[in-house]
């Protein structure tokens, strides 16, 4: 009779007893690559590509994988799909819902990875631990990935506000800081960019600095102003 530590140490197997077609979705700037695991299929993942931005071929693969199963099982199953939330935004996530497909969107830095394989954080989940990642949320087990809660186009667009202007202050900050450097170099000092008067202020700081033109002024002799200083 097997003891507890032998059932622990045994390999758990895919299950698939959750009556649905599971799918993840790997989207790239040029390919999509869809990872699929069916009824029927022998508990064996399936891997498919297409071109990024395709819709209509994945909505036809989502086809394809249901008349599968329907011819292996005798039944009909639902498509349960993942993705990872990147700069493809939820276009896609919104597509899938709108054709009545389960689509979940994933945290990437939530899923555990093996400490032997550690990867650069720019480094993608692959779709076999996106598709294990959403087996296993579907089985109720805690903590194996955290699913991000898709906000509205409303609620998207708003953020996209506030992204867009924390931006556009970071590249001011470099400009500003940029405009000050150039004028420290030529001896200029106290000019700030923001200042409403800033062309006048940078006119008077101009006038102040000596021209190349003027000739040089003897030590023992008090300092004249030249004409251009003086007007």
């Amino acid at each position: 009779m097997p003891t507890a530590a032998d059932r622990a140490e045994a390999p758990t197997a895919i299950q698939t007893n959750l009556a649905a077609i599971f799918v993840s979705l790997e989207l790239s700037r040029s390919i999509w690559l869809v990872t699929s695991l069916s009824p029927g299929g022998g508990e064996k993942m399936s891997k498919h590509s297409l071109q990024a931005g395709d819709v209509a071929s994945l909505l036809v693969r989502f086809g394809e994988l249901k008349q599968k199963a329907l011819t292996r099982t005798g039944k009909s199953f639902p498509i349960v799909a993942i993705q990872e939330a990147g700069l493809d935004g939820f276009c896609l996530h919104r597509v899938l819902q709108s054709e009545g497909i389960e689509s979940h969107v994933v945290d990437p830095a939530s899923i555990a990875t093996s400490r032997r394989r550690r990867r650069a954080k720019t480094d993608k989940i692959d779709g076999e631990a996106l598709l294990r990642a959403l087996l296993a949320n579907k089985r109720g087990e805690p903590r194996v990935c955290a699913m991000v809660k898709v906000p509205t186009p409303e609620e998207e667009d708003r953020r996209r506000l506030c992204r867009e202007r924390k931006v556009l202050i970071a590249e001011r900050v470099e400009h500003v800081n940029r405009i000050k450097g150039l004028l420290f170099s030529q001896g200029i000092f106290g000019y700030e960019p923001l200042r409403r008067d800033r062309r006048q202020r940078l006119d008077e700081l101009t006038r102040r600095q000596p021209s190349p033109t003027d000739p040089p002024q003897d030590s023992n002799q008090p300092r004249t102003r030249s004409p251009r200083t003086a007007a």
